[in-house]
């Protein structure tokens, strides 16, 4: 006998499987409807950038750093919340001011000796060439440190323009590898008086800070070159003598007391001497007058070796109008009586022309008469 079916409890059955289906049904929908406003919101949402998001990638050429922080955001509105939100965004690398270290003491791009000869000769065009990096008027400036002093180089002059040639053809070079922020001043002696080579070093001195705030004054003749560019043309504690051992005199010193050819002095040293004496006319003594002054002013000598200090010189005959000067020896007799009055002070001169010339700023001076 089969048993009797009860249909009332199957459809109660049916009715709850039904209630559950409807319910699973809306909760569904609802979520199905919530969908449209999540994504809505995400498309407007704005991206969150920190300061390692944005140092982590390099900036593409000609962005800036608030169109690459923006990321999405496409309305002045959304713009101003992501720069206000960060006020502190890196720059562009080619905006970015790069902070130049000291260049060192010694500098090293020095290559030691030199082969120095004067027998090719020399073009200004090659030595522009050869120098690029000089602007006018004989300026140099390192470009990957900052250079420790300020040198201008100061040549007395007339009727050398050959002897010239050799001498930047070489020095250019050399001071540009000593890392020097310096200056070419050629003072050239106008009309047919006797020479006075201290009188245009003088004068050399006083046009030099007109143009910059130099530190140090190198005194050099034109026709010295060194041969070895670890004799740094730069001032030191105490006067500097540079052309150490000439082949003039046997590469070695002709006696302690020479403070000829090639010196360096800084402001300090050169003003507590008055500077140099004007009144040697011809050649000779007035490099011996320097030397007294600053002993009396109780400052020593100070050299490279005999090693580094060599230097040649371009034979040639004594100039006219330059002959030994008679009075020499009596004048540096007097030096003591004479410092204080005759020097910087005392220095009268009239600046006929001066140009800015590539290689370096010519002045041509008046200077007057013994």
């Amino acid at each position: 006998m089969r048993d009797s079916v009860d249909f009332s409890a199957i459809h109660k059955i049916c009715k709850l499987m039904v209630l559950l289906c409807f319910l699973h049904i809306s909760v569904v929908f609802v979520y199905y409807v919530k969908s449209f406003d999540v994504g809505h919101a995400f498309i407007h949402k704005e991206p969150t950038f920190t300061r390692r998001n944005l140092t982590a990638r390099p900036l593409p050429a000609g962005a800036n750093a608030v169109s690459t922080a923006e990321g999405l955001a496409t309305t002045n509105h959304e713009r101003n919340q992501v720069i206000s939100s960060d006020k502190q965004l890196p720059v562009a690398a080619s905006q970015q001011t790069i902070e130049l270290g000291k260049c060192p003491e010694t500098s090293p791009l020095l290559v030691g000796p030199l082969q120095v000869e004067f027998k090719t000769p020399v073009s200004l065009e090659q030595v522009m060439e050869d120098n690029a990096g000089v602007r006018p008027g004989g300026r140099y400036t390192p470009k990957d440190c900052v250079a420790l002093q300020k040198v201008a180089v100061i040549i007395p002059f007339r009727n050398r323009d050959e002897h010239l040639k050799f001498w930047l053809h070489y020095l250019h070079p050399i001071l540009r590898r000593q890392q020097l922020d310096y200056g070419i001043y050629v003072i050239n002696q106008g009309g047919t008086q006797t020479f006075n080579r201290a009188k245009l070093l003088n004068v050399g001195y006083m046009e030099a800070l007109k143009d910059y705030d130099y530190g140090c004054f190198v005194f050099s003749d034109v026709d010295i070159i060194p041969m070895d560019d670890r004799n740094t043309y730069k001032c030191f504690d105490q006067p500097r003598h540079l052309s150490v051992s000439m082949d003039k005199f046997g590469f070695k010193l002709p006696y302690r007391q020479y403070f000829g050819g090639v010196s360096a002095m800084s402001k300090e040293q050169f003003t507590k001497i008055n500077g140099l004496p004007n009144s040697y006319w011809g050649w000779g003594g007035e490099d011996d007058d320097i030397y007294n002054r600053l002993a009396m002013k109780g400052m020593t000598i100070s050299r490279a070796s005999g090693t580094v200090g060599k230097c040649r010189m371009i034979r040639h005959n004594r100039d006219k109008k330059n002959e030994p000067n008679p009075q020499r020896f009596n004048r540096l007799a007097h030096t003591r009586d004479t410092m204080a009055k005759d020097g910087i002070n005392s220095l009268t001169y009239t600046v006929v022309g001066k140009e800015q010339r590539p290689l370096y700023t010519y002045i041509t001076v008046e200077v007057g008469a013994p």
